[in-house]
């Protein structure tokens, strides 16, 4: 051998500290998150088949918050925690538009994790997936995150916009547990791995579930202001932004419009690009959504919208999204 490394030697120090700081950073994270994680088992109302999944616990008195696609419907659930405790629950709120739910169960000072919001994962950082879906222990798998913003269908059939995707596999069962970044940080609820796929999963992002956690206690129910419209993001040509005034550089094209919605009635079309609501750039349908939440039905909007190459501003009146 003339100089290098034998391949057969045994790791530098540098490989293997880089493999301790990798294994603490995830066994850190599975101990700070991993008590709040519990297993939950359903008997639908219609039906004497059980499903399961998994729920994270969000508040020391009990509230679990999980998929809507695993309680949907459920008449009984029973939530079994890492120690091999058990308790009864209920569905206290349900959002297949997020495939998200709210369960209580009857626990105190429950070991819990908070939905911290606010940072926003980067693609390739690392991502661990937890789920209970047996009790009495949690399982653990690790990826990174590998894109933002992707849409995934929801068990309503609508559309779930700004979804987390990742290369944690998710077992069976895992549905509802977090995903959660180095230290515990929740990221997201995971939902669903791609079918056919290897190592596709996708995870409701944490800023969306504290939304709907929020809406779920204090009504019970999510109330979203509906546009009718459907969309997608697209390119926007420099001249056009800068004729338009604005420095995004991707905008939102609307593909269909729902007969008699607030959009149709306020006279957009398909074709027409949307930038702005209410002054505030919307250059994603991500963006979109997010720029929705805080505004209640019928309350009124100002769009900034490109029609060909003319910009124009639009007042429509919105309505409460069924379901």
């Amino acid at each position: 051998m003339h100089g290098g490394r034998d391949p057969r030697a045994a790791p530098e120090s540098s490989d293997a500290e880089l493999l301790d700081a990798y294994s603490r950073a995830v066994i850190d994270a599975v101990e700070r998150t991993g008590p709040a994680v519990v297993s939950l088992r359903v008997r639908q109302r219609r039906s004497h088949m059980g499903g399961q999944g998994s729920g994270l616990i969000v508040a020391p008195d009990g509230y679990v918050l999980t998929n809507s696609h695993v309680v949907h419907q459920a008449r009984d659930v029973l939530a079994t925690f890492v120690d091999g405790s058990e308790a009864e629950g209920r569905v206290v709120g349900d959002d297949p538009a997020t495939d998200l739910a709210l369960v209580r169960v009857n626990a105190s000072d429950a070991p819990h994790a908070t939905l911290a919001t606010g940072q926003k994962p980067r693609p390739g950082q690392l991502a661990i997936a937890i789920g209970n879906p047996l009790g009495f222990d949690a399982t653990v798998s690790t990826g990174v995150i590998s894109a933002l913003g992707r849409s995934l269908g929801g068990p309503s059939g609508q559309l779930i916009d700004d979804v987390i995707q990742h290369t944690a596999p998710l077992n069976p069962g895992n549905s509802g547990g977090p995903l959660v970044g180095t230290r515990g940080r929740v990221l997201g609820i995971n939902s669903a791995m791609a079918g056919r796929s290897q190592n596709i999963g996708f995870a409701i992002p944490v800023e969306t579930a504290t939304w709907v956690v929020g809406e779920l206690l204090s009504r019970g129910r999510v109330r979203r202001a509906l546009l009718g419209v459907a969309v997608h993001t697209r390119p926007l040509a420099t001249r056009l932004a800068e004729r338009a005034g604005v420095a995004q550089r991707t905008c939102i094209e609307i593909a269909a419009v729902t007969p008699d919605g607030p959009a149709a009635q306020a006279g957009l079309a398909p074709g027409d690009a949307i930038l702005q609501l209410n002054g505030q750039a919307v250059p994603s349908s991500g963006a979109l959504h997010r720029a929705l939440r805080p505004i209640a039905p019928e309350a009124k909007l100002t769009l900034r919208i490109l029609r060909g190459e003319r910009a124009m501003s639009v007042e429509l009146t919105t309505r409460e999204a069924p379901g």
